[in-house]
């Protein structure tokens, strides 16, 4: 892999990793920018004791552009875009319209590809294991920033789940403290160690290979399963088998079988619905133990993938009980579910 460190017009940092050691990566943004300007800012809510970014210059980003004028797609044609050059592997830039920025955090946007009609699924296992090392890279470099508190890679996919840009990307953000879900596993991995001396992370794990119903696919370096109680319709936790805290520190026989397994469970989530199906909207998402916290050690790096589509044309909404009160109703037996996904395996 070589990594190309650039700026941008308005001063932002790009970054291109590329496959090729011998890529020159050269091009000038000949946009005309001003600087970037953001109003973001964290405030504590003081009934429940987290955080919400309050970021109004996001009213202004660029919403659902025609393909032709996607700013994620090379520079080409005398189109100007935020990736200068004609051609890329993957990139990585700091996002124009942050929710966390300066000392309240900082904000990435991860392009995986300079194919437009593409998804994350079409992408060779060559080019997957070029994101898992942006993903890597780009973990490392943030947990060195002082106002980082913890890293989170993850992607958002189809409109329904509120995706302005089509073009295949994901996002980066390094939150100045840990965030609420990380919290509660934290807690939760404490509370267990105290009462059982050992780790949760790999008792869950251990426990869904034993009982089987759930697993979706295993590995010699990875298993995934759906979760006993799972929030979302159809919903896969994705754990390397030897426990780390995060991604600069997986095992190379883990990095390498990961492209294989990511992929292919990408594709069943395609083909859950059936032939003829549009694709599956989803969220997928890294969860990395934070930095200088107690409890570090205890955490598992995992990646959690699920779709709010229920079935063929319905969608899962978070109404009263979820949105009211954080309690969810799932109409998909977590069993029915990867009973599903082991039947939509790869031919």
């Amino acid at each position: 892999m070589k990594k190309t460190v650039t700026r941008l017009a308005d001063g932002r940092e790009l970054i291109y990793y590329d496959s090729a050691d011998g890529t020159v990566r050269d091009a000038v943004d000949r946009r005309p920018l001003d600087p970037v300007s953001t109003s973001a800012e964290i405030r504590r809510d003081p009934l429940l004791g987290d955080a919400v970014a309050v970021a109004s210059h996001r009213q202004a980003r660029t919403y659902h552009p025609p393909a032709d004028s996607c700013p994620l797609c090379p520079t080409r044609e005398g189109r100007l875009s935020e990736i200068p050059d004609s051609h890329y592997d993957v990139a990585v830039f700091e996002n124009r319209f942050p929710s966390l920025a300066g000392d309240s955090g900082r904000c990435e946007v991860v392009c995986f590809t300079s194919d437009h009609d593409a998804s994350f699924a079409d992408l060779t296992e060559e080019q997957a294991a070029l994101v898992l090392a942006a993903w890597t890279d780009r973990t490392a470099a943030l947990s060195a920033l002082d106002q980082v508190t913890q890293v989170f890679c993850f992607e958002n996919r189809g409109a329904e789940i509120g995706v302005t840009l089509g073009h295949p990307h994901g996002q980066i953000y390094g939150y100045p403290f840990v965030t609420p879900r990380t919290e509660l596993m934290l807690r939760s991995a404490a509370r267990h160690r105290e009462e059982t001396g050992g780790n949760l992370f790999d008792d869950v794990v251990a426990r869904e290979e034993k009982e089987g119903a759930r697993v979706v696919l295993a590995t010699d370096h990875w298993i995934a399963y759906v979760p006993y109680a799972a929030h979302w319709p159809y919903e896969v936790h994705l754990h390397p088998r030897r426990r780390v805290p995060d991604l600069p520190a997986l095992a190379e026989a883990a990095r390498t079988e990961f492209p294989q397994v990511y992929l292919e469970l990408l594709r069943r989530f395609d083909r859950i619905f059936g032939p003829g199906e549009p694709p599956t909207p989803y969220i997928s998402a890294w969860h990395q133990a934070p930095f200088g916290v107690p409890g570090r050690e205890d955490f598992a790096l995992h990646l959690e993938l699920f779709t709010i589509r229920r079935t063929s044309g319905k969608l899962k909404f978070l109404a009263g009980s979820e949105s009211g009160m954080s309690v969810f109703i799932n109409d998909v037996p977590p069993e029915a579910a990867a009973q599903r996904l082991r039947e939509v395996a790869s031919e």
